[in-house]
């Protein structure tokens, strides 16, 4: 259908930065520039308004501002959550780590290094629809168990997991719990403190903040959760992340999450509908098409949908105009299934069918619109046949 505008619907994988943040961010590029590690005026201007973000930060997530350390995204704070931990406890008797098997490769990766190191990592099954069941964890669990991690909601299928319940359990059996919160901060209400884990992570361009900051919230209380550094030389973060910290994006991280948070309950209803419209769109065009994880808990925003028969790459290849995702966005240029749906049962070819479409805040009907048309052209290209005979 020519003439059909782009569409991004891949917000998943990263927003763009709302213009209010990017606005309060410029003064500490260039007038406050201070570094805040610096014991002079302009240093002290600068850790002024770190330490104020932070405590923005900390309310909006009900934690204390002590437990928020800043790290550049997400996949450090994991990273510094699971080598942190591990070497910290190195000696406690304690070397088995229960990993759900729909994390992040952030999660997994460094869990597979952990595993050559002689720790003993075991992956949580899924349901079909990509929920960990509580009575899987507790029947895993073991006494020697140091760890559990667990995303609160999936980046490729939106799943949310009963993440408190599932913490609960851990603590019961004296084992930490480590929360990939990455996809479901600013989508859904989110407090660590009712989540009840100790380790979480927060990454700000998901939630239409800037690139390259992101925080990593560590329990001091009840019990309290002791790392080792990763990034040594200078003990900034109270020691646990050394390094000169970018207060421009400290700043926008803070100013983001406080603006999404304000709509938070608007744009749940708003991004359902529209969902739903793509959905209707997308069965109306290929009604064999499959809604996978639907009657799960899931995030307002995501659609993760199998076209049985195709291939999700020859979709895309024929909506250059239309930004949506065959799997993880740090993972979709690698040829292999998403290991996601691979987890909750799918054969390679399915996953392999599979397309993630993501809404975001400036998603209209009018893209939903013009996403379907883009797609009504694909499935025309390569099904001539089949749409011929409609």
């Amino acid at each position: 259908m020519p003439g059909l505008p782009s569409v991004y619907l891949d917000y998943n994988a990263t927003t763009p930065t709302l213009p209010e943040v990017v606005e309060v961010m410029m003064p500490y590029f260039h007038r406050y520039f201070g570094n805040a590690a610096s014991g002079h005026l302009w240093g002290k201007e600068a850790a002024e308004a770190l330490e104020k973000a932070r405590t923005r930060l900390a309310e909006l997530l009900e934690v204390t501002p002590q437990e928020l350390i800043f790290t550049s995204g997400a996949t450090e704070g994991l990273n510094l959550a699971l080598f942190g931990l591990t070497a910290a406890y190195q000696s406690s008797g304690r070397h088995h780590l229960l990993i759900a098997a729909t994390e992040h490769k952030a999660v997994l990766e460094p869990a597979q290094i952990l595993q050559k190191r002689g720790w003993t990592v075991e992956l949580l099954p899924v349901t079909a629809r990509g929920e960990i069941l509580p009575e899987t964890l507790a029947h895993a669990l073991r006494p020697d168990t140091l760890a559990v991690a667990v995303m609160l909601a999936n980046n490729e299928t939106g799943v949310i997991q009963p993440v408190a319940e599932l913490a609960q359990l851990a603590h019961e059996k004296g084992a930490f719990f480590i929360c990939d919160t990455t996809q479901a901060i600013g989508k859904i209400p989110v407090s660590l403190a009712q989540l009840g884990v100790d380790l979480a992570v927060v990454s700000a361009h998901k939630f239409y903040g800037p690139k390259g900051i992101g925080a990593l919230y560590v329990r001091r209380r009840n019990p309290r959760t002791t790392l080792q550094p990763l990034i040594y030389g200078g003990g900034h973060e109270r020691g646990l992340r050394s390094g000169t910290l970018p207060v421009p994006l400290i700043v926008g991280m803070a100013t983001a999450l406080e603006k999404v948070t304000q709509r938070l309950s608007e744009e749940k209803a708003r991004l359902e509908a529209l969902r739903y419209k793509l959905w209707e769109g997308i069965r109306h065009l290929f009604p064999a098409a499959r809604w996978n994880s639907q009657g799960a808990p899931l995030l307002p925003n995501t659609l993760s949908v199998t076209f049985p028969g195709l291939k999700a790459s020859d979709l895309l290849a024929r909506m250059p105009l239309v930004a949506a995702a065959t799997g993880s966005a740090c993972t979709s240029a690698r040829p292999e299934p998403s290991h996601v749906l691979l987890a909750m049962g799918f054969s390679p070819e399915e996953a392999k069918a599979t397309l993630r479409f993501s809404l975001g805040l400036p998603t209209t009907a009018a893209d939903i619109e013009a996403a379907l048309g883009h797609l009504a052209q694909a499935l025309r290209e390569l099904q001539p046949k089949h749409a011929e005979s409609k």
